[in-house]
């Protein structure tokens, strides 16, 4: 950790260069003595993608920025701060603190909170910020957590983990084996420490997969953010045998969609199915991702169009989490399309449908945008069909 960056004409130049392009700064002949164009790019390159996911971090002077690598897994402030209300306690101990976002939430929950980095620079770096944000009650340990978990005689409220999705190579990776650390190996020892644990994974994790592997799953978080889900949470609880429940949430600018069901539910849950009516619905990204195809249909009393296409439709409108449209026309599929459409522009999306958004465009000459909005799928009865809809606000 350079602590020359901090200097307040460095700190300044970043500042006024913050839109700067990087190519730009990495050319030019040394600026500062002590600290080089790479090191300059690299604080400025960082701090620039802090502005909307870190902006309490992006708005703080003087905080140090890691490298692109180290910062790539961290939470967002919105995810983190969601995460950090799903457990609580006096003590916790986040084994992977890397860039700190995670434990700092939990510092606003918890009364104590340690962490550990495994590499020594991530450490010093994450403990400065964490002084330059004036938070006292954590504490940055530069050690392996799992090394510290297995010599510290504390018990701990909670134990929370975020394995590095990294191969060896550099390589993202997302199943529970391939992390590091290997939490499946971990898990017996890390409940020696504590009844609760909590544990970030990628949202490519399949759900059934991790069910099959962890043990003792109390919840699952789907977290999703503008519609994309960033992550999975799994709570774990000691001696917890029952049926996990599924927790999905989709944050929004101003607000928050959430449905919440156990996994019971959507297996004895049937579909009623019906051609398209006056108004079209497509769940959220965290409801698609959890598989409450069926389930959400029946909550909110909606006939779906197809087995596969999780679209729902219904005569009266509905608030509903996701996406709502009202259906101005429903087409078949054929070359005559455009013409019958007489649009040259529009949102497309395919749900259940043999052809992709880019070979339908090429197709039809559809350009993007516009206000009508195309669905490309099929009905109960496997006809191909476009539903031409104006969205719902």
């Amino acid at each position: 950790m350079n602590k020359l960056i901090l200097n307040t004409s460095i700190q300044n130049f970043i500042e006024q260069n913050i839109d700067t392009d990087i190519m730009s700064v990495l050319l030019k002949k040394q600026l500062f003595e002590g600290v080089s164009q790479k090191e300059l790019a690299r604080q400025i390159e960082v701090k620039k993608k802090c502005k909307k996911k870190l902006p309490t971090w992006f708005k703080t002077p003087k905080i140090f920025y890691p490298k692109k690598l180290n910062f790539e897994q961290t939470s967002s402030e919105k995810t983190a701060s969601y995460k950090s209300r799903i457990v609580s306690g006096k003590t916790l101990l986040d084994l992977t603190v890397g860039f700190g976002v995670d434990s700092y939430f939990f510092s606003k929950i918890f009364a104590a909170v340690s962490c550990c980095e495994i590499n020594a620079e991530l450490a010093k770096i994450t403990r400065h910020n964490f002084e330059i944000l004036e938070v006292s009650n954590i504490n940055v340990i530069p050690s392996d957590g799992i090394s510290f978990l297995q010599h510290t005689k504390k018990r701990f409220d909670c134990i929370y983990l975020d394995p590095s999705r990294r191969d060896d190579s550099k390589g993202k990776v997302f199943r529970l084996s391939d992390c590091s650390p290997n939490v499946l190996v971990l898990l017996n020892a890390i409940f020696n420490k504590t009844d609760t644990v909590l544990i970030k994974t990628s949202p490519l994790l399949d759900i059934r997969l991790g069910l099959n592997e962890l043990m003792h799953v109390s919840e699952i978080h789907i977290v999703a953010v503008k519609n994309e889900v960033k992550e999975l949470v799994w709570l774990l609880k000691k001696d917890f045998h029952g049926s996990a429940s599924i927790k999905t949430i989709n944050i929004k600018k101003k607000s928050a969609e959430r449905f919440d069901f156990g996994l019971e539910e959507e297996s004895v849950s049937t579909s009623d199915f019906s051609l398209p009516l006056k108004y079209l619905y497509e769940p959220n990204s965290a409801i698609l991702k959890s598989g409450a195809f069926k389930l959400v249909g029946k909550r909110f009393s909606l006939k779906k169009l197809h087995g596969h296409s999780h679209l729902y439709t219904s005569n009266e409108l509905i608030d509903f989490p996701g996406r709502s449209f009202h259906i101005q026309n429903i087409l078949s599929y054929g070359k005559r399309l455009r013409q019958n459409l007489d649009l040259a522009t529009a949102n497309i999306t395919v749900r259940n449908f043999p052809h992709s958004v880019a070979t339908i465009r090429r197709r039809f000459k559809f350009k993007d945008g516009g206000e009508y909005y195309l669905f490309f799928t099929k009905d109960f009865n496997n006809h191909l069909i476009v539903l031409k809809c104006l969205k719902k606000e």
